[in-house]
């Protein structure tokens, strides 16, 4: 068996298995490309969120366990982006064989078409350690026209990311009230 090679870059997080975990899931995704370099208007991070969004609105509406999140991981090695989804029902698996965009008139289902369309190379694996599956997707990008060293980031501290995960969450409820002690804008 091929060794698999460590990643350069990784995120991973744990989503509530409902529609909020799913778009934070994309939202956060988008965050840490840009913080990787990859701004949010460049094709490699429109691309990618569009993939986790279609993989985790599935983990959402087909891999859902009453009381189980599913699981978000994204890795760059060696000029290919990987993002996996996992979720806990093993019983639901999703054919690798999408069928064509022609074969039912049905709106549903088309999710995975978009993946195979985008994505360099997308499958379906088990779990590795409980009951679930595991589906993930490839992108490659040229390093050539856009390297890694073009934009130093620091790696997020748990802080970083607690306080845009809230701001992301505060942004999904709506406006808020204005703060007085902000002269009333939002910080």
């Amino acid at each position: 068996m091929p060794q698999r090679l460590a990643p350069e870059r990784e995120f991973t997080m744990r989503f509530t298995s409902t529609p909020r975990g799913a778009r934070l899931a994309r939202r956060l995704v988008s965050h840490r490309l840009d913080d990787w370099g990859h701004p949010y208007t460049t094709p490699v991070n429109e691309t990618l969120t569009l993939i986790t969004a279609e993989l985790a609105a599935n983990a959402v509406r087909h891999g859902h366990v009453p009381g189980r999140d599913f699981h978000v991981q994204l890795t760059l090695t060696e000029g290919t982006f990987r993002i996996e989804v996992t979720d806990t029902r093993a019983e639901k698996q999703p054919s690798t064989s999408c069928p064509s965009a022609t074969d039912s008139p049905s709106e549903s289902g088309r999710g995975l078409l978009l993946v195979a369309a985008l994505a360099d190379d997308w499958g379906v694996s088990p779990r590795r350690a409980a009951p679930g599956k595991t589906v993930w997707a490839e992108l490659r990008v040229q390093t050539e026209s856009h390297p890694l060293s073009h934009r130093v980031a620091p790696e997020p501290t748990d802080v970083d990311l607690l306080l845009v995960t809230s701001s992301l969450l505060r942004d999904d409820l709506g406006s808020q009230p204005e703060d007085a002690s902000h002269g009333g804008r939002r910080p």
